[in-house]
């Protein structure tokens, strides 16, 4: 039997701001105007005879760019478990926007929710079972690492904070140095099991996610690293808690689960992601309806996802048998 210290150690495996960021639509509209004229007419009926004034140049046309949709549409590839078709999308938009920091900051996640469905974390079977859980992926540190994750995040890390030094109050890269860190808040408690450094980027994530909003309310991508944050910790038992509070960590249950609500309403990139967490969530809080509800929109937007098709039979047949 695990003691109950070793037990909320291996728990703290979990504290982590889960992927949390959110970003920008590229949208312009196109417009082109011309003016029409019409010969007058002199009074008997007769046309004018003097000539009709020249056409008004037509108003420059505004394209849209390129790059505009990319990003929204390799997320959608992600969510439908096509990492390298999303990824591909990324690395194009990279080359449209090579100063954007968001473009490494989406290939990074390619890599790591792909080794995520690898390992089975994104299922209940996984987050259900406190065993699994607690204990992190299978495999040693040294053959779960990955590589190709840590040198994207990293460069989007890197990005976002020559920004920063420009401007303190960047809120495009506030936003990837949310998404980046709590990735790798997620990479060291799931993947390489670093409890000490999983912790300390879900503090700092938490810093960047509360100046985000304090900047920009509307980037609400940002509550799914907070929700994620203060739900986990939540759970932890009080002494624990207690612990965690005199060292800046902070977590309360109720609300974790009223944060994921708000990005699972009105995030963009990461809105998915957050209803999938959600529903999870809610499994564990015997919220099945809840958990039904969430699982029933993501199967609809991605039908080619069976994994959510897959979550939502196993929550109708525990309902059945209650």
């Amino acid at each position: 039997m695990i003691s109950p210290s070793h037990l909320c150690d291996r728990v703290l495996r979990i504290g982590f701001a889960a992927c949390s960021a959110a970003a920008f639509l590229f949208c312009v509209s196109s417009c082109a105007a011309q003016s029409a004229t019409e010969t007058p007419v002199a009074a008997g009926g007769s046309e004018a005879a003097t000539p009709a004034p020249a056409p008004t140049p037509a108003l420059p046309r505004i394209e849209a760019a390129p790059s505009a949709g990319m990003l929204d549409l390799g997320f959608h590839n992600l969510y439908e478990l096509n990492f390298k078709g999303g990824r591909a999308k990324f690395l194009s938009y990279q080359k449209l926007e090579p100063n954007d920091p968001l473009g490494k900051a989406a290939e990074a996640a390619s890599y790591l929710y792909e080794q995520f469905n690898a390992k089975g974390i994104f299922a209940s079977d996984f987050f259900l079972n406190d065993a699994k859980f607690l204990g992190g992926a299978q495999g040693s540190a040294s053959d779960n690492r990955n590589d190709e994750f840590l040198a994207a995040n990293h460069q989007a890390r890197e990005m976002a904070a020559q920004r920063l030094k420009v401007d303190p109050r960047d809120s495009h890269a506030l936003l990837v140095l949310t998404f980046t860190d709590g990735m790798e808040a997620d990479y060291d408690a799931l993947i390489v099991k670093k409890q000490m450094a999983g912790l300390g980027l879900t503090k700092q994530a938490d810093a960047e996610a509360a100046k985000l909003l304090a900047i920009d309310p509307t980037a609400e991508d940002a509550y799914m690293a907070l929700g994620a944050a203060n739900y986990i910790i939540g759970c932890l038992p009080s002494y624990k808690r207690a612990f965690l509070w005199f060292g800046g960590i902070h977590g309360d249950r109720e609300r974790g689960m009223e944060q994921l609500q708000r990005a699972a309403e009105h995030g963009h990139y990461l809105q998915p992601f957050a209803k999938a967490w959600l529903a999870l969530a809610s499994e564990r809080e015997h919220q099945p309806e809840r958990a039904r509800q969430l699982l029933t929109e993501l199967a609809a937007e991605f039908p080619n996802n069976p994994l959510f098709v897959h979550e939502l039979a196993l929550v109708d047949r525990a309902s059945t048998k209650r």
